[in-house]
């Protein structure tokens, strides 16, 4: 039986993401899980949040794909100390790539965020903030977009994640305990 989990990203935005999220929904598959999507298989009247969090009640485990959204073409990231760093021509992603992290973490379901190159890392996508390591995938070469699975890092990653969602399918079974 496949166990079932949140498969967060935003709207693809080009062919390449579009691949890699194809991609991706069959690795998923192929290691017996159920990728479920808000608008793409599952759907509600409503408001958003309410809906995803029901969702996410369904579900054993969230991945979240940062896709480049929005591009900075001249900016800096001030600090408090005047060491400003130049992050012309990196990414934002969608705030919903902040949001259902924090959202599956509040509810203690196994989260994994893997970050498309270029996105800036801040917030959930920080290190230590959700993982000690976020893998990072590139779509600039249209041959390595399912490349990426077939990495030893990226599989191990998804072992280790795969293990912590099997024990949340395992507990959701369990009765409750009286002490």
């Amino acid at each position: 039986m496949k166990k079932s989990i949140f498969l967060s990203y935003p709207r693809a935005v080009n062919e390449q993401q579009d691949r890699f999220i194809k991609a991706l929904e069959e690795y998923l598959k192929s290691i017996q899980l159920e990728p479920r999507t808000l608008g793409v298989t599952d759907y509600d009247y409503k408001v958003p949040l309410q809906t995803i969090r029901s969702l996410m009640f369904e579900c054993n485990g969230l991945i979240n794909v940062s896709f480049k959204r929005y591009q900075i073409v001249q900016g800096s990231k001030k600090s408090r100390i005047g060491n400003d760093k130049d992050i012309s021509g990196k990414w934002f992603t969608s705030p919903y790539s902040q949001i259902e992290p924090a959202m599956a973490f509040q509810m203690g379901l196994p989260t994994l965020i893997i970050k498309e190159k270029g996105v800036i890392s801040d917030g959930m996508l920080e290190l230590g903030a959700m993982a000690n390591y976020i893998p990072e995938f590139s779509l600039d070469d249209e041959c390595k977009v399912g490349e990426f699975f077939k990495l030893d890092e990226t599989k191990s990653v998804f072992d280790s994640w795969k293990v912590d969602v099997g024990e949340v399918y395992k507990k959701k079974g369990l009765p409750n305990h009286l002490y």
